[in-house]
């Protein structure tokens, strides 16, 4: 069984592109293109030095002593923390401002919940002279204020989602209408792994340089280019996606995914789409989706502003529902002592979201020479707010 998207767009019976008829032209214009594109050496080459030279890769793979000393097993950081923008999402934002240029494009929407999308989008539009305009929830204006003022600062303008429980999914939904009314001029940068098809396959491709980069750096550290265990939080899953790529076939490397339980999985107030979801169809694909008996989406809540989404992307539907990943839920309370311990053990605040990977360690037990990778997708600035309220520092 092969892990990756099939020709059709599908993970297993994952994925797909439910769209409405005004979509049509702009997904397969895309479809029919993204991978020929990809393939330019001119594509390849403008993208590879941007990684380089302006987001700052090979982003660094830390061994961290001291936590590993704790929990008692190897551990190594994925720095994506290091990256320009502070997080994982200005590799996927390069890559598709390059194929919206190729594509003709003059104008770019985009999507965010925690920002760092928003901003990784308002970022490359800025640099390559382009229109922006952010959607992102009333809600998470208020909560990621700093990341709202980057976003602005960047040249970029915010429309607030008004409309639902005011985050993430409901600045999707704002998106897509925006998309179905300007066609012609405008891409739409999608800033996770989920989306009708090719958005998933293509996302996921830019975030790829991750594994690749984890494979020779470990290599360089352990002698082996794999390690036992990739670790990333998960809520759309464009980090994990990233981390995942290059051992999905590899079935001697295990694959964990770390969701937002929230308050408690049977809470009310969680976003462990594998355990709660059932098949269902958003945003354009159809996958693991938080509803009700009768098919109403049910709100998600999490902590972390990047987490909080009622799906999860098709790829990790069939990770999960096939076995080849070990899914885990943890709690707003678990992420966030884990990203204190980081700080203090470590002198690393990591972003929320990736907080929620390093708790870990309170649901699963690893061998004490087991290499455990974890994707530290973000950093911690645009939560210290949170964390302030949290701990009252």
């Amino acid at each position: 069984m092969s892990y990756h998207v099939n020709k059709k767009g599908y993970y297993g019976e994952y994925g797909g592109a439910y769209i409405p008829e005004m979509l049509y032209p702009n997904v397969e214009e895309l479809r029919q293109k993204y991978l020929e594109i990809m393939n330019e050496t001119s594509f390849k080459e403008e993208f590879n030095q941007l990684l380089k030279d302006y987001v700052g890769r090979p982003s660094p793979l830390y061994f961290a002593k001291r936590l590993s000393e704790k929990h008692n097993a190897k551990i190594y950081l994925k720095r994506e923390d290091l990256n320009h923008t502070g997080a994982h999402k200005i590799n996927n934002t390069i890559g598709q401002i390059l194929m919206a240029k190729r594509l003709g494009k003059k104008r770019i929407i985009a999507e965010t919940g925690a920002g760092q999308h928003g901003v990784a989008t308002a970022t490359v539009c800025a640099l390559m002279g382009m229109q922006c305009i952010v959607y992102m929830g009333e809600i998470d204006i208020t909560r990621q204020a700093p990341n709202v003022a980057r976003m602005k600062m960047l040249g970029a303008e915010v429309r607030p989602a008004l409309s639902g429980s005011r985050t993430l999914k409901d600045a999707t939904n704002e998106a897509i209408r925006d998309w179905i009314n300007n066609p012609v001029d405008t891409h739409y940068i999608i800033g996770s792994a989920i989306g009708p098809h090719p958005y998933p396959d293509m996302v996921t491709r830019f975030q790829s340089v991750i594994s690749e980069e984890i494979k020779w750096q470990l290599k360089e550290k352990e002698g082996s280019e794999n390690p036992d265990y990739v670790v990333a939080c998960i809520g759309g899953g464009s980090n994990a996606a990233g981390t995942f790529y290059h051992y999905l076939d590899v079935p001697e490397v295990g694959i964990i995914a770390v969701e937002a339980a929230g308050k408690g999985i049977n809470s009310g107030e969680s976003a462990a789409t594998s355990v709660l979801g059932k098949t269902g169809i958003i945003h354009g694909c159809k996958t693991l989706l938080m509803q009700t008996q009768d098919g109403q989406i049910t709100e998600p809540y999490s902590i972390s502003a990047g987490l909080d989404y009622p799906g999860v992307g098709p790829m990790h539907s069939h990770l999960y529902t096939s076995g080849r990943g070990e899914f885990y839920s943890a709690t707003d309370d678990e992420a966030m002592v884990a990203g204190l311990e980081l700080a203090q053990l470590e002198g690393i605040i990591p972003a929320i979201e990736s907080a929620h990977a390093l708790a870990i360690f309170e649901h699963k037990k690893f061998k004490k020479d087991d290499v455990v990778v974890i994707s530290l997708s973000g950093r911690g600035d645009k939560d210290l707010d949170t964390y302030i309220k949290y701990f009252k520092l």
